[in-house]
């Protein structure tokens, strides 16, 4: 019984200054209603324990605050402390309590000054103060519970179902991307290490690969989901089956580009896109061209070609305005007939797939265009470029913009990864840099510890941040958003080579 009652006055500090609004007077003290005879606390916990107080301290303590009580009898008076057993004590400490809580209902109170716990005697009475004080509160917790939900914050839209670690990289990941199916992810790390694995039910690796020649790009064949596209930086594009653990075929593209920046397989399967460069001036891990502030330092000659997926043979080159450029990122529209792209020039173009030729195009970015998507209604595009901005337009009227967005330069790159002795290793974009939930209302984004979740409302001037997944100790270069399965699936990758993945529950409004 004294245990418990000890573990309540210590939980009960914890708390303190809640009982301190009942007090007639602001004092941060605890309250210590006075004993019915008119003695201080300090000597009825001198009457517990049988022990007497000087007379100088009795004095000094019987000018506070005293309560009037109802019986005018003592239930203490006379008790020898040194004869008292444990049992009696515990009883009248009972009844002590009891006592107390009468005299609060009356709510008749007075302010009383914080007094100090000299030896054990105090300390006594500050155990029977501390149970009726905790009586108080539990009466009254309900009513400050019931104001404090009147102005609560809105329900949160996801629910973190789960938080999963795949560590088989070990160096910065560049890609990482889930198959329509929802059931694998093949991620693409800076050494040309390749990884196919699957998450449901369990986190296991299916195929492993390393290329001899470094790779830039990687894409999910959209029919058969089993193929994965690879991009290089010597001029090729190899079919890699993950199934088969083993490359199905290898294209050469145009040796005076070999840089394979983006690759995108239309949904019908039959073809794909393939954007190949000339060698960049600056590598993806040159720090001097990010520190002296040099902007669109990637804007070198490129080519967007389109290529038949069975024959693996090429169909057509797209003709790029105002000249030949880099083309970063590419993305198609739910059925094919579209295509959006971003390039080194700040320019963003949209495509007619079935007259193959560039419908409408307008300067987007100052500075490089590193990730595009469609939105989900696939009226407007989405864009994030060099200059940290993310912009919505209208695809319906050129150059119109929707909506602008300030990012942080975590969320856009380019990205560093500081160590001891002033190592920097610096990453430019390469994957996808934000992705979209099934309904198109919230936008997964990278940050320096994990993924950030943002609300999309075109009437906001500014993002509203829904909900941090964290899990990261370096930044995150690429994410991606899995809706094929009921529960939506976040893949955040980080320089350390670490991929977290996050299981979400949407919550219903």
């Amino acid at each position: 019984m004294t245990c418990s009652q000890r573990s309540t006055a210590h939980s009960l500090q914890s708390r303190g200054g809640f009982l301190s609004s009942f007090l007639s007077q602001s004092k941060k003290g605890p309250s210590r209603p006075a004993h019915p005879s008119g003695a201080s606390p300090m000597q009825t916990g001198s009457m517990l324990l049988g022990k007497k107080e000087p007379t100088n301290h009795q004095s000094a303590k019987g000018k506070e605050g005293t309560v009037s009580c109802k019986d005018g009898k003592s239930h203490f008076s006379g008790l020898a402390g040194e004869s008292s057993s444990l049992q009696q004590r515990q009883k009248r400490l009972q009844e002590h309590g009891k006592e107390r809580k009468e005299l609060l209902s009356k709510g008749t109170f007075q302010g009383q000054s914080a007094e100090k716990k000299i030896d054990t005697s105090a300390a006594e009475t500050e155990l029977c103060s501390e149970l009726h004080a905790e009586q108080t509160e539990t009466s009254t917790r309900m009513p400050a519970s019931s104001a404090e939900a009147v102005g609560v914050r809105q329900e949160q839209p996801f629910i973190v179902l789960s938080q999963e670690e795949y560590g088989e990289h070990h160096s910065s990941i560049m890609y990482c991307r889930v198959d329509c199916s929802g059931r694998r992810v093949a991620s693409l790390d800076v050494d040309g290490v390749i990884k196919v694995w699957s998450f449901n039910p369990i986190m296991q690796t299916k195929a492993s690969s390393i290329s001899k020649s470094p790779l830039l790009s990687l894409e999910w064949a959209t029919k058969r989901d089993r193929l994965l596209l690879l991009g290089s930086g010597v001029g090729t594009v190899r079919l890699y089956d993950t199934e088969a653990k083993k490359n199905l075929c290898e294209i050469s593209i145009d040796e005076d580009m070999p840089r394979i920046l983006s690759l995108a397989c239309s949904p019908s399967g039959a073809s794909f896109v393939c954007s190949a460069a000339a060698q960049s001036p600056i590598s993806h891990v040159d720090f001097s061209a990010v520190s002296s502030g040099g902007k669109s330092m990637n804007q070198v000659p490129g080519k967007l070609l389109l290529w038949d997926t069975k024959t693996m043979k090429q169909q057509l080159q797209f003709s790029l305005e105002p000249e030949p450029i880099a083309i970063n990122c590419t993305a198609f529209n739910h059925n094919g007939n579209l295509l959006v792209t971003g390039a080194a020039d700040g320019i963003v173009r949209l495509f007619d797939m079935q007259q193959h030729e560039c419908a409408m195009s307008w300067t987007a970015h100052d500075g490089e265009v590193y990730s595009v998507e469609f939105s989900c209604d696939e009226n407007t595009v989405y864009s994030i470029g060099e200059d940290g901005k993310f912009i919505q337009w209208n695809i319906h009227k050129s150059g119109l913009k929707v909506s602008e967005y300030d990012l942080p330069s975590e969320a856009t790159g380019p990205f560093v990864l500081s160590g001891y002795s002033g190592y920097k290793q610096v990453q430019f974009p390469r994957g996808r840099l934000f992705a979209f939930d099934s309904e198109g209302s919230y936008m997964l984004t990278c940050s320096s510890t994990g993924g950030v979740i943002f609300k999309l409302n075109g009437e906001e001037k500014v993002l509203e941040s829904c909900l941090s997944l964290g899990g990261h100790r370096a930044p995150v270069v690429t994410v991606d958003w899995s809706t094929a399965m009921d529960c939506g699936t976040c893949l955040t990758a980080s320089m350390d080579g670490k991929i977290k993945l996050t299981t979400l529950l949407a919550q219903k409004s």
